[in-house]
């Protein structure tokens, strides 16, 4: 037998020790026994209390039985298990959050609207299925996958925020094919029908989160109403006002909270304009608040108390919908308190009571962060309900498919 010459060794050498990189590199394995134990000692010691809907032993053992499996399973299924249980904590701060995993989502978004999904986002390569109906994700009827996939969605505090947060996590690829909805884990066929009633199925590859968050790659549905404009250059993208054309009434868009001290600089510029334009009516729309600071949406109904000359008895309305959750519900319920508000629009997607005042702690292994309350706010007499409208108003597709805000015209028309 030929012998090996020197040159032949070298390369040995050096393939071998590439491929010892490349196995150091992917059989790095998350010790996740560790970050389950870290898991339920911080929930057990930072939540206000934990225990508040599922008892201590039915917690032990569910978590047990995902740790004895964590060996045999793959880092997404763990996770998958780790969401139901979190689940049965009941409340809506309390979650598995994904914020830091590297997850991929299909490049669309869909809204539950008139009893379908549909469509309300999606890339610009395929703008043709925006407005259209989701029917099926690789052969597997949408009835089923919501179901699937509401099981396990998190930030949900009652049936609103359910559907919201189902609709948010129906395009995670990984999520989808650890619940075994699709056949591959980087795309799908996915089923779709036209105003006609064609049916039509294309196949989706997932995107990165980095490319999913590009708003340039992306076209989605905008409404509105002409007696509103919104300002040129507002101090916060999220939080403005303008006057409602051809009235004496405001209109305040509250979709995020800022800082208390630019609250304040906020609450005293609106004041000023209230008082300059004799001001009579005024319209806080939450509907696209997820929640912040309850106190510094304290301020802003501090400021506007001050405006004397609002119709104090019936000029008053904060719009909400299925997304107004955590604080901006409780400072909707607040709203309607302190500034003798009515309640328009959809049920919120949280309740006035529950637990809020959400923090988080990270699970040093995989990266995972998990989120729990620290408070108990009790800010109606009705326990684990809903902040119900007084005036109740849905979205109507027709409507939107149009660009109109149906909600905000109907309020407006009848001020």
């Amino acid at each position: 037998m030929k012998l090996l010459n020197k040159k032949s060794i070298y390369y040995i050498i050096i393939i071998c020790s590439i491929c010892n990189v490349l196995v150091a590199q992917t059989s790095k394995k998350i010790d996740w026994k560790n970050d389950l134990e870290i898991y339920k000692k911080g929930l057990e010691q930072k939540h206000i209390d934990v225990y508040h809907s599922i008892t201590k032993e039915d917690f032990a053992n569910e978590w047990q039985k995902i740790y004895n499996s964590s060996d045999t399973l793959n880092d997404f299924e763990i996770i998958l298990k780790l969401m139901r249980l979190t689940r049965r904590i009941n409340d809506g701060h309390t979650s598995v959050s994904l914020r830091n995993m590297p997850l991929q989502r299909f490049p669309l978004e869909v809204n539950f609207i008139d009893g379908e999904w549909r469509v309300v986002k999606v890339s610009s390569k395929h703008s043709s299925l925006l407005k259209l109906s989701l029917t099926a994700i690789d052969d597997i009827p949408i009835v089923e996958v919501s179901a699937k996939v509401s099981e396990v969605a998190q930030f949900v505090e009652n049936q609103y925020s359910q559907k919201i947060r189902t609709g948010e996590y129906l395009n995670i690829s990984e999520l989808l094919f650890a619940l075994h909805i699709t056949k591959k884990v980087d795309k799908a066929v996915f089923t779709f029908l036209d105003d006609n009633n064609q049916e039509i199925k294309i196949t989706l590859n997932s995107l990165s989160v980095d490319t999913s968050n590009k708003v340039s790659n992306f076209i989605h549905l905008t409404t509105g109403v002409p007696e509103i404009t919104k300002p040129e250059n507002p101090s916060f993208p999220y939080l403005w006002f303008t006057p409602i054309k051809n009235s004496k009434a405001l209109y305040i868009n509250f979709e995020s909270y800022p800082t208390f001290e630019d609250m304040q600089v906020f609450g005293e510029t609106l004041v000023n304009y209230i008082a300059t334009n004799h001001i009579q009516k005024v319209i806080i729309d939450m509907r696209n608040n997820g929640g912040g600071d309850l106190y510094v949406g304290v301020v802003l109904a501090y400021a506007l108390n001050l405006a004397d000359s609002i119709d104090w008895k019936n000029g008053v309305f904060v719009l909400t919908s299925n997304k107004t959750f955590s604080a901006a519900t409780s400072n909707a319920a607040l709203y309607k308190q302190l500034l003798n508000a009515k309640i328009v629009g959809e049920p919120t997607g949280s309740n006035p009571n529950g637990y809020q005042d959400m923090d988080s702690f990270t699970l040093p292994n995989s990266k995972l962060v998990i989120t729990y309350s620290k408070r108990l706010f009790q800010l109606s007499e009705k326990l684990n309900a809903t902040l119900q409208p007084n005036i109740k108003l849905f979205y109507n597709w027709s409507d939107i498919i149009m660009g109109n805000d149906n909600i905000l015209h109907t309020l407006i028309k009848n001020l």
